[in-house]
């Protein structure tokens, strides 16, 4: 049995803990020997917390052999991605800044998972301070594509994908500013859950851009992400952004029946330069919700191609905001040269910040600076509405949106390193529903090979299938991504590592 467990989905191993066939403490040394013997090639995870996790396991054992009706995650292991504040337990964010910081506190979403008893195997690599796509700006080197380790995972939640992709966890907590979920879920050939803005707390969550980050995860099946949804999601006194909506039992409610569905396929998300191989696969799995009964219709959403330049503006500028606090005094690194105070501030923040950092924190402070604000933060603004507003208009006609998760498979390590633009590029497809805090799930639906022609694998590499659901609309998007997983069998596809 121990050879299944690597990608084995969460309800299965809440059967096996249940019932007595495998215990917490063997499953989480399982995947801490994984991740010594693997992880050297994938660069999955910043921190280990063997110690911690062991503990834990050790915990939920005795939890477990206690009467009464377990929690769905008790003796699970997971990982969390480095922006989630774990107490005592480092926190880097992927940035030489915090590289030695130690929460006090624990973030919303850890303290949930706590409660149910679940075990933290370590903290995963990212994009520093999630700014990227690729993994390519963290401070500890790039995760890698455990499809093809020459290739990008995506990001910013790189990290948590390599490690799922990997069996090196079960499941991984994620966030998403503008796509950091979603892509890299398709790049590696996951589940991944992007909530409506405000379905789950950002408290205790670094923050990158603070009306767009979403705290979600990425798992193996959406009955998963299903059941972790209703664990993760629901409203926090401590983050006055989540809304005063009731959580439903998503995994008890769904449902495979796509009859008179009504799905709308917006053309604009075909973009030029998609690889043909992705349009495929992605058109291949429209038809297949056709032949289960879904209405399918092609809507039009044409503000999309303002959506990266919004972004462009929006998210630097909180960018700015949100790391004006790092500045060598109150926590994390502090230079050893500095001699005054502002020459404390300069010379901290140069040593801990990447260059993909510095440059939002330039872009962002230049754009809401006197003079610019109204050219350009303003006006950045007043175009979110209008996105906003055409989704509420399709949304009224449709009940959910099907398109590619990404316009491409994973690209080549050192791809997107030295482009600044290829975040923006990469996330065009994800980021117009980001800026409306619109739900949303990446599924697999198949493989494409890549346009530079070079992978291992015959088949290619996993391509992603987008589905995007109203505000608070989670249950259909849930449904319609577990009556794909019903019908096909691309999400049990695993790579050989």
């Amino acid at each position: 049995m121990a050879d299944l467990f690597e990608f084995i989905e969460l309800t299965e191993l809440r059967k096996l803990l249940d019932t007595k066939k495998v215990s917490s403490t063997e499953l989480t040394k399982f995947f801490l020997q994984r991740i010594k013997d693997l992880d050297k090639d994938y660069n999955a995870y910043v921190t280990v917390t063997e110690q911690e996790a062991l503990k834990d396991a050790k915990a939920a054992d005795d939890y477990i052999a206690s009467p009464g009706e377990n929690p769905f995650l008790c003796g699970i292991p997971y990982a969390s991605k480095d922006l989630f504040c774990t107490k005592g337990i480092r926190t880097t964010a992927s940035s030489k800044i915090l590289d030695n910081y130690l929460p006090p506190h624990d973030a919303t979403v850890t303290k949930k998972l706590k409660e149910h008893k679940s075990v933290l195997l370590g903290k995963t690599n990212l994009d520093e301070f999630a700014h990227g796509s690729s993994t390519e700006t963290s401070a500890y080197g790039p995760s890698k594509n455990p499809w093809d380790n020459s290739r990008i995972p995506g990001g910013s939640s790189g990290g948590s994908t390599a490690a799922v992709a990997a069996g090196l966890a079960p499941w991984a907590t994620a966030t998403e500013t503008g796509g950091s979920i979603r892509q890299p879920a398709s790049l590696c050939g996951l589940s991944g859950w992007k909530p409506t803005y405000g379905r789950v707390s950002r408290y205790g969550i670094i923050a990158m851009g603070s009306s767009l980050d979403s705290p979600g995860a990425v798992a193996n099946s959406v009955e998963d992400l299903a059941h972790l949804a209703e664990i993760m999601s629901g409203q926090d006194v401590k983050d006055s952004t989540t809304g005063p909506v009731p959580v439903p039992a998503y995994s008890k409610q769904l449902s495979a029946d796509m009859r008179g569905v009504k799905i709308g396929v917006p053309k604009e998300y075909f973009v030029e330069g998609m690889e043909d191989g992705v349009k495929q696969r992605v058109m291949e799995a429209i038809e297949e919700y056709r032949k289960m009964g879904a209405r399918i219709q092609e809507v039009s959403l044409p503000n999309t191609k303002y959506g990266s330049l919004v972004y462009a503006i929006v998210c630097p500028s909180e960018v700015a905001s949100n790391l004006m606090r790092y500045d060598g005094i109150r926590y994390g690194h502090s230079t050893k040269e500095g001699g005054s105070l502002l020459e404390t501030y300069e010379k901290s923040r140069a040593e801990g910040f990447g260059d993909e950092a510095k440059r939002r924190i330039l872009t962002g402070t230049y754009v809401l600076s006197a003079g610019y604000y109204d050219a350009y933060y303003k006006k950045a603004q007043k175009v979110r509405s209008l996105i906003i507003n055409e989704f509420q208009e399709v949304f009224k006609r449709v009940d959910i949106l099907a398109c590619p998760s990404s316009p491409n498979v994973a690209i080549k390590l050192g791809g997107a390193k030295d482009n600044p633009l290829f975040g923006y590029i990469a996330d065009q497809l994800n980021i117009p529903g980001s800026l409306a805090g619109l739900p949303a799930l990446s599924i697999p639906c198949g493989f494409a090979r890549p346009s530079d022609g070079d992978t291992p694998s015959m088949d290619g590499l996993p391509v992603g299938l987008q589905i995007i659901g109203p505000q608070w609309g989670e249950q259909q998007v849930f449904n319609a991504g577990y009556a794909y997983q019903q019908a096909t069998d691309w999400h049990k596809k695993h790579p050989t590592v």
